[in-house]
């Protein structure tokens, strides 16, 4: 899977780790369901970016945590004769807003971005909260991933995500 990655605000400081907890993260989702010609975009910014796009394309005037933008619940212009990728869509994370959210949940900012990940990333697969039963899905795939993953819910800044290779 390719993953495009960038920080959206130059000031964000982010120990190089977590990237590669996040990446690692998108990376297993893609062997779990056999994304393997597939592309995803993740970004990271502040509360003040977020904002704006949630109050722009979501019409929600405060910030918050993740936003994913699927693209294959979108109209695409067909395009022919180029690479056979396919392009789930974006994923925006607030590192300001997961470092609150994991203060205030008592756990580590490696499990909240992993965990914010996870969930951007099965919005771009379909999965939804909208409905009870849509939700209780979703929170089943969030926990088994996360748990795939090595990473519990009282998750601890020293607890790491477990690589590819078990370590």
């Amino acid at each position: 899977m390719n993953i495009l990655f960038r920080r959206d605000i130059e000031n964000l400081s982010l120990n190089k780790s977590l990237e590669k907890d996040i990446r690692h993260a998108l990376e297993k989702i893609g062997e779990m369901y056999a994304l393997k010609n597939a592309e995803v975009s993740i970004t990271l910014t502040n509360d003040a970016q977020i904002h704006e796009i949630n109050k722009n394309y979501r019409h929600v005037d405060k910030p918050t945590d993740v936003i994913s933008f699927a693209l294959q619940e979108s109209v695409e212009p067909l395009i022919t004769d180029g690479p056979a990728i396919n392009m789930l869509g974006d994923i925006i994370i607030s590192v300001e807003r997961a470092r609150i959210q994991a203060s205030d949940y008592g756990h580590s900012l490696r499990r909240e971005l992993v965990f914010l990940t996870v969930h951007g990333m099965l919005h771009l697969l379909g999965y939804d909260h909208q409905e009870e039963n849509e939700r209780h899905e979703m929170e089943e795939e969030q926990r088994r991933i996360m748990k795939i993953l090595g990473i519990s819910r009282n998750a601890k800044e020293e607890d790491k995500v477990v690589t590819a290779e078990g370590k």
